[in-house]
């Protein structure tokens, strides 16, 4: 196959050392949080998580940085642990005044009951002394927030539906442990999400502790709307004058037959919360309030059908109670969007394959003010700065600092640099060819460590899953490159379209065609490769999870150019796939629906395909996958041992869609390189 290429850029060299990268590597890495700032700008808080192989759990310690890179990275002057390294803690917040902390903490045999394993709301003062408990709730606290004058901590916890206080919950609680009777019982659409039963019915619940009282009193009484499921931190603000909360949650369109986002706010003196989005078309997210207080800036999306819909900045003025767009015209999708000291709004948002800063000011177009790698956890910091975590393919994640203006990073952190000491990593180059009909693709190539210009490789495909997401230049824990380099292999990360930061065409051109463009993509990257002399055609794998797994079961009934392929929890049967938790969008992103057009469903279908099916293939699968559900990785694991394809199994019944438990990923990398040594050698 003939493919247009274009130039190849070097992103990163080589780093020679001692020994290769393993996955036991990976998990001694210490992982960095999101920053919180302090008041006056000279510290952030930040929780490192550090893993026990041997016992199979984490544990977080809160961290104080300063701010200043000259006294960050002084040995006396640096970074000092706050909290015990004996208990795991979370989720720091300063106080106003920046003489406090409040965060969360697992008080571990605490006790009997939920409550004594759930993590707690604490204050430790910063100038010396003990932490104070504040909270004793059934199903714990999450992301605390102070009142603007340091009276009170406002914070979130699960309360369950019909149970709606704590002593409630509680009771319930116990009344289930006891019940032998473990049914679920639903008429609801959306009656699970990810690895989690919806119908046992918790709920998140705003709560406001007042220090004057030294009591916990619930400011959504009656809610039983959810926050986001993946990510319960950040969906909320709290007014400038301590008067409101604005949050973001999630409810039934019964209209239109749709689980949607909408805007709530509610008093912090008394009230009933009231959704200011009710009559929009898709989701609303993330309010954050004006510094003026006078308006509340919000995402939102239009389409409520494809999950991948570019997010548009709202502004919704509270007094006159009008909405009016901010940024609605920017082809790219704002994350994680703060207010700065100096008004400006600084965000996140994917661009080419990284996850970049950007500061937008009124009249004014988007500015990006830090790229190169992937950011998270941006943080604005008073002298105007921007703190946050930065990793990119040859760099697990650290917190850097850089001028709102831009001008470049400094790095504050090294927590990883031991962990790594003496590791070999790979080249990392970027290329760009011709993709399916003639668009242009993007990809990260890792070469292996001691690559030898001339010499022919082994080649993995790591196909993304998403679709709509990116291989990004990120240290992926669970689908690393340099990990997939290592053995000896060029490790190839193709963003085909229908990934983001590409611009919103880009990513939904492939509504309707999952098996189209994507699969040209790769295999043009492959070919392109193979021309390039870097692998050899010989000795050619694929691997892909989720929506990659969908790939990696449509090449395996489309091509037999590959030596072997590996499918992590991945789509096999586009019908069944209707056991999934969420089936809103289905039609759109499958070309129909089961009873109408299903003419479109079976065409990208890989379990239409099995005729094709030849090429050895190493299944992995969790039991509490609710995204893919386990059965679409049975099925195809029982398809190809029928057939008599050499086909392995790997299941994992306390997993949901990825392997997060330390030993458990251990396995998995070890099944994955072990499937592909036996076939590439």
């Amino acid at each position: 196959m003939s493919v247009m290429t274009m130039p190849t850029t070097s992103l990163y060299p080589a780093r020679a050392g001692k020994r290769l990268l393993t996955a036991e590597d990976v998990w001694k890495l210490p992982r960095v949080g999101a920053p919180a700032a302090s008041p006056d700008g000279t510290l952030l808080a930040v929780t490192v998580t550090t893993y026990d192989l041997e016992t199979n759990q984490s544990r977080g310690r809160i961290w104080l940085v300063p701010t200043d890179p000259a006294a960050a990275n002084d040995a006396a002057r640096g970074p000092r642990a706050l909290t015990s390294s004996e208990l795991s803690s979370a989720d720091p917040a300063f106080s106003p005044d920046g003489r406090r902390l409040a965060f969360t903490r697992k008080v571990e045999g605490g006790g009997a009951g939920a409550s004594a394993r759930a993590a707690q709301l604490h204050v430790m003062p910063l100038d010396g002394g003990e932490a104070q408990k504040l909270t004793d709730l059934p199903l714990g606290v999450f992301d605390p927030t102070w009142l603007p004058d340091g009276s009170g901590i406002v914070f979130g916890a699960l309360l369950i539906k019909g149970h709606l206080t704590p002593a409630a919950t509680k009771a319930e609680i116990e009344r289930r442990d006891k019940d032998p009777v473990k049914a679920h019982v639903t008429e609801d659409r959306l009656y699970r999400f990810w690895d989690t039963w919806l119908t046992t019915g918790e709920v998140p619940h705003l709560f406001l502790y007042d220090f004057a009282s030294n009591a916990a009193r619930d400011l959504t009484p009656n809610s039983t709307t959810w926050f986001d499921w993946m990510d319960m931190s950040g969906q909320y603000d709290i007014a400038p004058d301590g008067g409101e909360v604005a949050y973001a949650g999630v409810f039934f369109d019964d209209k239109r037959s749709l689980v949607r986002t909408g805007v709530y706010v509610v008093a912090t003196k008394d009230g009933e919360p009231q959704c200011l989005t009710t009559d929009h078309p898709g989701d609303d997210m993330r309010p954050r309030y004006t510094p003026d207080g006078k308006a509340i800036v919000y995402g939102m999306q239009q389409d409520p059908l494809f999950y991948a819909d570019r997010v548009r900045l709202m502004r919704y003025d509270r007094a006159s109670r009008a909405h009016a767009p901010l940024l609605d015209d920017w082809d790219l999708s704002p994350m994680h969007w703060e207010f700065t000291g100096e008004g400006a709004l600084a965000f996140e948002a994917e661009e080419s394959g990284r996850v970049c800063a950007f500061t937008l000011k009124p009249g004014a177009a988007p500015k990006r003010v830090v790229d190169g790698g992937s950011i998270g956890g941006l943080t604005p910091v008073a002298g105007g700065r921007l703190a946050y975590s930065r990793q990119t393919l040859v760099e697990a994640p650290e917190l850097h600092v850089s001028p709102i203006a831009g001008g470049g990073g400094r790095q504050l952190t090294h927590f990883t640099d031991a962990a790594l000491d003496g590791v070999s990593l790979g080249e990392v180059r970027e290329m760009q060819f011709e993709g399916a009909y003639g668009e242009t693709v993007q990809m990260f190539v890792v070469l292996p460590p001691g690559h030898q210009a001339g010499k022919k490789y082994p080649l993995v495909q790591v196909i993304h899953g998403g679709p709509h997401g990116i291989s990004a230049d990120a240290f992926h824990y669970r689908w690393n490159g340099q990990l997939f380099a290592a053995p000896g292999y060029v490790a190839a990360l193709v963003n085909f379209q229908g990934s983001t930061s590409w611009g919103q065409d880009f990513a939904k051109r492939i509504q309707g065609g999952w098996g189209d463009r994507p699969f040209t993509d790769v295999m043009k990257a492959t070919d392109v490769l193979i021309a390039s002399g870097l692998v050899d055609e010989t000795k050619m794998a694929a691997a892909g999870g989720s929506y990659g797994g969908y790939m990696a079961s449509w090449i395996e009934g489309n091509t037999d150019r590959f030596k072997c392929i590996v499918n992590h929890a991945g789509v096999y049967d586009l019908l069944s796939q209707y056991a999934s938790d969420v089936t809103q969008g289905r039609a759109q992103s499958m070309g129909g629906e089961p009873w109408d057009g299903i003419e479109v469903i079976d065409k990208w279908n890989p379990a239409r395909y099995a005729k094709g099916f030849t090429t050895p293939m190493l299944v992995l699968h969790g039991e509490r996958d609710y995204r893919v559900p386990v059965t679409q990785g049975l099925e195809c694991y029982g398809v190809l041992k029928a057939k008599g394809v050499p086909a392995r199994l790997v299941y994992f019944p306390d997993e949901n869609h990825w392997i997060l438990k330390p030993r458990n990923s251990l396995l998995w990398y070890r099944e994955v390189h072990g499937w592909l040594k036996r076939w590439l050698g």
